[in-house]
Formats: C-alpha cells, structure tokens, sequence
C-alpha cells in the first residue's frame, strides 16, 4: 500500500512539473531577461535623443532697464529719463548643424537597437546550449538511476543464491561494491543534473528554478548536413551589421563636429524706449572663430573613425573565425554519432546480454558480467554525451551564420 502511495505521489509531482520545449525557453528569456530590459531602455533613451536632436533653438526674451537710480538731489523721472528694452533673440545655426545633429542622432538610435539585437542573439544562445546541457545531463542520471534499479535486482538475485549455498558469499560483496559505485555516480549525476538546471534558468533571466520535465528529444533522427557561407554571416550577424554602424555612426559625428566649426549667428529685433522716445532696436552678433576652431573634437571624431573601422575588420575576422570553427565542430559531432556511437551502444549491449546469458548459465565468471555490465553503462553515457554536443554544436553553428534567432 506504501509502495502504491509513493508511486502515486510520484505521479503527481511529475504531473505538476513544467513541460519546457527549447522553443518556449528562448521566447520566456527574451520577454523577461533583465539584460534584455535594460536594452530596450538604451534604445528608448536614444530614441529620445533622435528625437531631441532635430528640435531647434527656442527664442530669448529679454527684458532690460537703465539708468535708475535712488540717489542724487531730484528724484529720477522714469518716463522720460530711463531707458527700456525688450526684444526678442533668436539662435540660427549655420552649415546644416541641425540636420547632421539629427543624422548622428538616428545613427545612435540604430546602433542602441543593434546592440540589443546582439544582446538578444546572446541570451538566446545562452539559453539553447543551456537546454541541451540540461536535457543531457537529465538522460545521464536517469540512465544511472536505471542502472541502480538494475544492480539491485541482480543484488537481490545473489542474496537469493547465497542463502541457498549456490554461490559463494564474496560474489555477493563484488555485487553489492559495483551497486555502491554506481549509486555514488548516480547522485553525482543528480547533482549535474540540478546544476546544469539551475544554469538553464539563470540563462533564462529567472529568480526561481523549479524541476521541469523536457519536451524536446535528444536522440532523433540525424538532419541534413548544413551549408555555411562566410559571407551570408557576415551580412546576417547583428554584430557586424552594429560595427558597420559604428562606422557610419563617427563618420555622421565626424561630419557634425566640422559643421561646428562654423560660428551660429544671433539676431535680435524689439522695442526701446529711451528719454521718452518710442523705437525699434536690431542687431546681429556671432562668436568669431580665432582660437577655438573645435580643432580638437574634430580631431577626436577622425580618430573615432578610424578605431570604428579597425572595430569593423576585427569583427569580421572573429565571425569568419568562429563560423569556421562552428562549421567543423558540427561536421565532427555529426560524424561521430553518424560512424561510431551507434555501432558502440549496440556492441555494448550485445555484449552485455551475452555475459548476462553465459553467467546465468554458468559459463563466464562475475568480474566478465561486472566488466559487461560497467561497458555498457559507459557506452550508454558516451552516447548521450555524444548527442548532447551534437545538438549543442547545431546550435553553435546556426547562432554562428546568423541564423537564430
């Protein structure tokens, strides 16, 4: 009645678990991860720039009065004795500064949006890795725990055979050591297991790291050998699409920072009224530009250039590295479990039910069916190691040509 019980409590937590699919872990981590959060803020702070940028100058109100005083022997006679003014002053820019202030500024907006696309590529591949980790982590301990349920029958099976006289008792102990190195490397595998689980929720942007159940398989069918082109990466990855506007981003500055150079002018019109006298007042005043030509900011822009495409050509050359590097990994983790893993599993458990066979009949010592035994199980790990860093490096690969997300 216990035994039910647990068995239908069991039930229940696995019922309650959540059924997380690579697909709805990526979308959970690119809705709700704070870095991400953070990102769409920059680009909303540089939108308000974009928008700022192309507003002119308001006009000045200026209201001005002299020669008032509350001195001397007759008092001062501010209708006629004063003088009153109040005008207008009005800031117009020169060599187009407006509109390339507004250029730069929506180059700066693109590159915010840029940059969040690359934080999001990030997150993204973050969290897949992290899922095929933790599946393959789950299928080890689960392989073990299977393991352990099957040393103990075999256990249980001894202690039968002991206590009738049919074996001898240090058979029994062999058993009951392999039985203990196998437990021991069950609970370190649920201990990999909860990490690789955790890793996966923090990837994911979550405070919280509940047990989950797997959606996605990690053995399935082997898919068709993928193609890769440099270039196409190139044209796709958000991280050189954001170097190429880095560039057109100093340059705009670059650009900005010489129509600077050109003074703005100030023009004023208004009313003064000066010993009784009733007239208009104009003038114009601008900076005269001997010492400060913004000489420096200029100089600092056309550095800024030059760094921006010296920035440009290192990441090229590390999304050729890395597409390469991904493009061979790939092939190899496909080659392998295409030429070799299959044949190892199933080698393995042939011969594991052959020692099994030829021990119950007699005819193979305990050490064989122990070593048998330890094969197979390692061979077993092997293989969902091998299909974890399979899935792993499709995973690499199509983060790498730019593909996801």
């Amino acid at each position: 009645m216990k035994r039910l019980m647990a068995i239908f409590a069991c039930a229940l937590a696995a019922r309650a678990q959540e059924t997380l699919t690579l697909e709805s872990a990526v979308r959970s981590a690119l809705e709700a991860h704070p870095l991400l959060a953070e990102g769409r803020q920059r680009v909303e702070s540089a939108r308000g720039q974009a928008r700022q940028a192309p507003l002119t100058f308001n006009p000045k109100l200026i209201l001005q009065a002299e020669n008032y005083r509350n001195w001397g022997s007759r008092p001062i006679l501010t209708s006629r004795e004063t003088d009153d003014f109040a005008y207008l002053q009005q800031t117009f820019e020169t060599a187009g500064k407006r509109g390339k202030r507004a250029e730069l500024a929506s180059r700066g907006l693109r590159a915010a949006e840029l940059e969040l696309d690359v934080l999001r590529r990030n997150v993204a591949r973050d969290v897949s890795l992290a899922y095929w980790a933790a599946l393959g982590a789950e299928k080890m301990h689960e392989l073990l725990l299977e393991s352990v349920r099957n040393f103990q029958k075999i256990v249980e099976y001894h202690e039968i055979r002991v206590r009738e006289g049919a074996m001898a008792e240090n058979d029994l102990l062999r058993v009951r050591l392999e039985l203990g190195r196998i437990e021991v490397a069950a609970n370190n595998a649920a201990l990999d297991a909860a990490k690789a689980r955790i890793e996966l929720f923090r990837a994911m942007g979550r405070t919280e790291f509940p047990a989950v159940r797997f959606a996605e398989p990690l053995q399935a069918g082997l898919d068709e050998a993928v193609s890769w082109n440099e270039q196409e990466a190139l044209e796709r990855r958000p991280e050189a699409r954001l170097a190429r506007q880095r560039v057109e981003q100093a340059r705009a500055n670059l650009v900005l920072q010489q129509a600077n150079a050109r003074p703005n002018f100030d023009a004023l019109f208004g009313y003064k009224r000066s010993t009784g006298e009733h007239t208009l007042i104009a003038g114009l005043q601008w900076d005269l530009p001997v010492l400060n030509r913004n000489q420096g900011n200029i100089q600092s822009a056309a550095a800024d250039i030059k760094a921006a495409e010296a920035n440009l050509a290192a990441t090229e050359a590390v999304i050729r590295a890395e597409v390469q590097a991904a493009a061979a990994e790939y092939q190899a983790r496909r080659r392998q479990i295409r030429d070799f893993v299959g044949r190892l599993v199933e080698g393995a458990g042939e011969t594991a039910k052959v020692a099994q066979a030829a021990y119950r009949l007699g005819g193979a010592d305990l050490l064989r069916l122990l070593d048998a035994e330890r094969l197979r199980i390692e061979i077993e790990l092997v293989n969902y190691r091998a299909w974890m860093e399979y899935r792993q490096s499709q995973e690499v690969l199509a983060y790498a040509l730019g593909v996801k997300p």
